[in-house]
């Protein structure tokens, strides 16, 4: 699959988005808690926003990490999410998605989730696009910059011992 180049570097700031959403009941479990599925399907949206925001090209999810599941969101409350690029490798990015749960009827806010997903861009033959990098600028940008590197070697050394199992 060939790449297509597209030059230019963007501040993590113009990547940050957020997404918000009631949980109703058809996206709850029996216990009246949001699916741990549709939380997922949320993350998803939001990560792929930043990561659209950046790149300006059609994305798809290669990976999420790992998700944790801190608090339930009940029916009722608002879900808050919010997404940026940590950092651009060439053609794939990672995307830092953190979610809230808030109640409404007595402002209380409860950070409940939290997910690093990798997308990569495509044009619209499908074919993979050198993303834009990424400019961090405070130290927690910078912070997460290191770590998303870590977390690539981490995750490309499970894919080599998953090929290695197959």
């Amino acid at each position: 699959m060939s790449t297509v180049e597209t030059p230019t570097a963007h501040t993590v700031a113009a990547s940050c988005s957020e997404y918000s959403e009631f949980c109703l009941p058809n996206d709850a479990n029996m216990l009246g808690n949001m699916l741990g599925g549709h939380m997922m399907h949320l993350v998803d949206l939001c990560g792929a926003i930043a990561a659209m925001r950046h790149s300006r090209c059609i994305v798809v999810t290669a990976s999420v990490d790992y998700m944790t599941f801190l608090h339930p969101v009940k029916i009722g409350s608002l879900v808050r999410l919010k997404s940026q690029v940590n950092r651009v490798f060439r053609t794939s990015m990672e995307v830092g998605v953190k979610v809230w749960v808030e109640d409404l009827h007595t402002g209380g806010v409860k950070h409940t989730s939290s997910a690093y997903l990798t997308f990569v861009g495509l044009d619209a033959a499908q074919r993979r696009v050198v993303l834009p990098q990424i400019i961090p600028e405070s130290e927690e940008e910078k912070r997460r910059y290191d770590e998303a590197g870590e977390r690539r070697a981490y995750r490309l050394a499970q894919k080599e011992r998953f090929k290695a199992q197959c």
